[in-house]
């Protein structure tokens, strides 16, 4: 079984629900194509800072070997070590990327693949979902009803003017009399 992270894109201009078939699931655990091609599978799942972070170590500790005098052998070594780092760490890089681009960690699900976990986490979803409606509409309700009595003595509510000289959400204290 492996854990997977489910992240939700950031909102749009609209400012709407977010789509679901834009979810990303990241695996948690070892990546053999993040080891094996570690550039090319980096530029795949669009890491561009991880892969010049990545190309950018690898000359260091080229040239920084090289100067050492340390031989090719243990210099390949040292390059295989980093890319199984990043075999190891690429959920990691791209949980990271992802939250750099203001994506928005929505929870956890374990299955044994993609798609298993993709129907659990939107089963629970739903779930979630369906639960929240009548909260969501009896605060609606709620604030309707404090907008309307907040309305007839001037005060104001969620930015918006209702009655008397006060505009935005905090009112303006009244003059002494």
């Amino acid at each position: 079984m492996a854990a997977f992270t489910v992240h939700q894109p950031p909102p749009g201009k609209t400012g709407t629900a977010p789509d679901p078939t834009r979810f990303v699931f990241v695996r948690d655990g070892f990546y053999l194509w993040g080891f094996l091609l570690s550039v090319l599978w980096m530029w795949w799942h669009r890491l561009w800072l991880a892969s010049v972070l990545f190309i950018a170590l690898s000359v260091l500790m080229e040239v920084g070997l090289r100067v050492a005098g340390v031989g090719e052998d243990l210099r390949t070594f040292a390059f295989l070590l980093l890319c199984f780092l990043v075999g190891l760490e690429g959920g990691s890089l791209r949980r990271w990327t992802l939250a750099r681009r203001g994506w928005t960690n929505v929870g956890v699900t374990v299955a044994e693949d993609q798609d298993e976990a993709e129907r659990r986490f939107f089963v629970n979803w739903q779930n979630r979902q369906a639960a929240q409606a009548p909260a969501r509409a009896e605060n609606r309700k709620a604030e309707s009803n404090l907008t309307m009595q907040q309305g007839q003595t001037g005060q104001s509510f969620a930015g918006q003017k209702f009655g008397g000289d006060v505009i935005g959400s905090f009112p303006q204290p009244e003059p002494q009399r």
